[in-house]
């Protein structure tokens, strides 16, 4: 597996399934982008080095909420994963 590490403010996160693009029986693929219903989360993998993000206490393992149309999706190994910048972070989910 890469080792993929966020540069300053970035904060990588693991996309959860609700994330992922639809297929219905006909065929059609509904991106995961029109599922108004769902919000986009996802659980931290790693983190840069900015002081906002120390400041937020963003860390690893934590499940956030991120803003909908925000970062740039990545594919290592099959897994799907989604590089944000920490002010896209909306909120964290307390377990």
């Amino acid at each position: 597996m890469a080792n993929i590490i966020p540069l300053d403010k970035q904060v990588l996160l693991k996309k959860f399934e609700d994330d992922k693009e639809e297929v219905t029986k006909a065929g059609i693929i509904i991106p995961a982008t029109a599922k108004e219903d769902a919000p986009a989360m996802g659980e931290v993998i790693a983190v840069g080095s900015s002081e906002l993000i120390k400041k937020r206490q963003i860390k690893v393992g934590d499940v956030v909420i991120y803003a909908k149309y925000s970062g740039t999706d990545i594919k290592v190994d099959g897994v799907e994963y989604i590089l944000v910048n920490v002010k896209d972070i909306l909120a964290k989910v307390e377990k």
